[in-house]
């Protein structure tokens, strides 16, 4: 009775205090998330690394993370920055934010003339100031604190891949011996980890890559100047589920529209990103996330976008991620449940209809029950 009174006790404290850890650190949960997914991604070069120079692990930890900053985040906060930097520049300055006089006189006569307005372009331009000064005002207050976060967060995501890469094993073997499951299903949950990482990253990339490319090709059929540039910021823009590239097409269409004066350009543009820039996503990430990974291609597609919808961008790598556990905790109950019962499970080159996916319970079952007396 003493023991399960204590049991008891020591599980209230462990559900309070892990309650109140997760509190603490749940700023930091991306962060950690981000850093545990670079490592799946440069630890081959880690490794290579420590084997080749036969340097200890934290000096090979420092060259990759050297590497990481120098090659990646150094360029991306950079370009992060700049963007930033100008968008704010351009909200505060609101008398700056005014449609073109010809193309504004011609749109507000046409109004005019077809609803029975009298509308005149001072007042459109004043609204426009109005809503630029309550847009800038939120935006300019909040900068500040979203900076600040923007920075710690990078900071934490760098120290935790060193930390990850250098005493990894420690940290795993720690954590491995603290989490009351098998030790098999606890390394197939970390290979299912390193899969969709892997999955989810490639998926990401080639997608911002593909919509970056066919956007550039709109954007020279359109006649645009700098087609690099916007290329190179709809690859990034990609980068952020649902709005990202359609801001930089959709800001060129409504140039193209109010100060260019093409409408026919305009509209080319604008249907070319609806149809196919911003509709290829939906189609590479389920397909790459399929194919890397165990998730078919309807469920690997709702992960991401119910990730996104529940999460914000942090879902379109907690999304999938979530999905797969959860797959693979199913099938890791299904196998224990099965050994219990005594049944067999039909062999990968079953009937017709067999899912080529059901490989993976079979494997787990025979690993359970060779380990077994």
């Amino acid at each position: 009775m003493t023991r399960l009174v204590s049991f008891g006790v020591l599980l209230g404290l462990v559900v309070l205090f892990g309650l109140l850890s997760l509190r603490v650190l749940a700023a930091f949960l991306l962060p950690l998330l981000l850093a545990a997914m670079l490592v799946v991604i440069f630890g081959p070069l880690y490794r290579s690394l420590l084997v080749r120079l036969q340097v200890p692990a934290w000096v090979a930890a420092a060259l990759t993370t050297a590497f990481v900053l120098v090659l990646v985040l150094v360029p991306l906060g950079f370009l992060v920055a700049r963007a930033g930097g100008d968008a704010v520049s351009m909200l505060r300055r609101p008398d700056g934010v005014r449609l073109d006089p010809q193309v504004l006189d011609r749109l507000v006569a046409t109004v005019n003339d077809t609803v029975g307005l009298h509308v005149t372009s001072e007042d459109v331009n004043a609204e426009l100031r109005a809503l630029a000064e309550s847009v800038a005002g939120p935006i300019a207050r909040r900068a500040p604190a979203v900076i600040v976060k923007f920075v710690i967060g990078v900071i934490v995501m760098i120290v935790s891949f060193f930390y990850f890469l250098a005493d990894g094993p420690r940290m795993l073997e720690g954590v491995t011996r603290l989490i009351p499951l098998d030790r098999r299903y606890q390394w197939q949950l970390l290979e299912e980890f390193e899969e969709i990482s892997r999955a989810v990253v490639s998926s990401t990339l080639l997608a911002a890559i593909v919509q970056a490319l066919l956007a550039g090709i709109g954007y020279a059929v359109a006649g645009l100047e700098g087609v690099f540039l916007l290329t190179l910021l709809t690859f990034f823009g990609a980068l952020v589920p649902f709005i990202g590239a359609a801001a930089v097409w959709g800001s060129a269409s409504l140039w193209l529209l109010f100060f260019a004066q093409d409408s026919w350009a305009a509209a080319g543009l604008a249907v070319w990103g609806v149809l196919v820039v911003s509709t290829i996503d939906n189609v590479i990430k389920p397909l790459v996330l399929q194919g890397q990974s165990k998730l078919h291609p309807l469920l690997a597609l709702l992960s991401v976008l119910g990730g996104v919808g529940a999460l914000g961008p942090v879902g379109i790598f907690v999304g999938p991620i979530a999905v797969a556990f959860l797959q693979a905790a199913l099938t890791m109950l299904q196998a224990e449940l099965d050994v219990l019962g005594g049944r067999e499970i039909a062999p990968a080159d079953g009937p017709p209809g067999h899912s080529p996916g059901d490989g993976v319970a079979e494997e787990t079952v025979a690993r359970v029950k060779s380990s077994r007396p």
